[in-house]
């Protein structure tokens, strides 16, 4: 069993490309595995996912392009995940559904609130593609929102590293990982791990943001049975304690 009923996954687009440009079908094939676990041990997943594999409004922006364009080819992207990740969930035998927040029904359903939760309630995991559907709205931003609207109990970020970091501990050895930090230090010491605005939602809305890596097999399953490590961000959150790395 799990704290949670319900959950928000947060899956980065550089994670279906396995850090490469486009998909990477075993990876995929591995992720479909961690929610199925999940779906079978009796949790409602609805997933966010980012299309950085493909573009980045932002960089897009930043060799010349018009940001509000950029940022739709990025949520197009974004939908490219979602069917793909549909898919493998599927071959699994989990029901499963994309939705987007810009219309195209020849592809997938549109995003209407009440018809996602009661995809959830009917035991299907609901995907969410194409961020708020508007520009300069990055997809951390669209996970805490669809959070807030799903009733989650807890949103958890899927990262390349096993939680919050003073730095990046890829290039600074010295880093080190917090175990659990406040809503409100996670701004004042701007680290790094979701965007204001996300952070703010869920600080508002009281939902705690879990921080982990997927990269062990039934990594998403044994944080959200509170094992594994991870880091919690909640407003009761003690003071944050720092641990080696």
């Amino acid at each position: 069993m799990t704290a949670y009923k319900r959950v928000l996954l947060k899956l980065s687009g550089e994670v279906f490309g396995g850090g490469k440009v486009g998909l990477d079908l075993d990876v995929i094939n591995s992720i479909a595995r961690e929610v199925a676990d999940c779906v079978r041990s009796g949790v409602q997943v609805a997933i966010v996912v980012g299309g950085g594999n493909f573009f980045r409004g932002a960089e897009l922006q930043q060799r010349g392009m018009e940001r509000a364009r950029a940022d739709y080819m990025g949520m197009l992207a974004t939908v490219m995940n979602a069917l793909a990740l549909q898919s493998g969930l599927e071959r699994l035998g989990v029901p499963a559904r994309t939705l987007s927040a810009i219309p195209m029904p020849t592809v997938c359903e549109s995003f209407v609130r009440s018809k996602a939760l009661h995809h959830l309630e009917s035991g299907r995991v609901v995907i969410f593609a194409a961020g708020t559907g508007n520009p300069f709205f990055t997809t951390d931003t669209t996970a805490a929102l669809r959070a807030v609207e799903m009733n989650c109990r807890a949103l958890a970020k899927a990262t390349q590293v096993d939680g919050v970091y003073s730095d990046d501990p890829k290039t600074n050895p010295k880093a080190e990982r917090y175990d659990r930090l406040t809503y409100a230090e996670v701004l004042a010491r701007d680290l790094k791990v979701m965007d204001a605005s996300a952070i703010a939602l869920a600080r508002e809305n009281a939902i705690p943001i879990i921080v982990f890596s997927l990269r062990s097999a039934g990594a998403l399953l044994r944080v959200l049975r509170g094992d594994g490590p991870h880091t919690m961000i909640a407003a009761d959150a003690p003071r944050a304690k720092e641990v080696s790395s």
